[in-house]
């Protein structure tokens, strides 16, 4: 079963701008396209910036660890992106949902819209838990989206979690030896 694909690639694309910041305009582009999204972007001054701002304000989100101050500040971001859903019909895609207004098609505003309405579907549908920081902590500070069946993903990478695995073994080692 595929659970909210809108919620999966948006959140998905989040992380993935926010794990690796694009360098600009066109990176930016390219990395919605890699994720979904097909539609074109208006063109603003300020998109780098804009969209850099957007992923700040989403990592709240992310740091939020209380499920209630997690949705306010949320529900915050929804409300200022004023999303609203829209059915429609591009790109040869079929009829979907948008959430965004069609007027306001800027990179940073529609990201805002997709971004925080994609991250309420991912955790009400799949669990307030599933979006956090890679648990083995310094040096990775890497958002992890928890999109696995069990919902037990802590690590961003394998390499993360084989160093977290190393960590331990060597700290009960040392409790051992003294």
């Amino acid at each position: 079963m595929h659970l909210n694909p809108y919620g999966e690639y948006a959140v998905l694309l989040a992380a993935s701008l926010a794990n690796d910041p694009p360098k600009n305009r066109e990176d930016i582009v390219d990395r919605t396209r890699e994720y979904g999204m097909t539609m074109t972007f208006s063109e603003g001054p300020d998109d780098p910036s804009g969209v850099r701002q957007v992923l700040q304000e989403w990592l709240r989100v992310v740091d939020a660890e209380d499920p209630h101050a997690r949705a306010l500040i949320l529900n915050e971001q929804m409300e200022a992106a004023t999303a609203i859903p829209r059915l429609t019909d591009h790109d040869g895609e079929g009829w979907h949902l948008h959430y965004r207004d069609d007027t306001r098609t800027t990179l940073p505003r529609v990201l805002a819209a997709v971004i925080s309405v994609g991250t309420a579907l991912h955790l009400t549908t799949r669990g307030m838990h599933r979006l956090r920081r890679c648990a083995a902590g310094d040096p990775c500070t890497a958002v992890v989206v928890d999109v696995t069946r069990n919902g037990r993903q802590r690590y961003c990478s394998v390499r993360c979690a084989n160093r977290a695995a190393v960590r331990r073994h060597r700290a009960r080692a040392a409790l051992d030896a003294s």
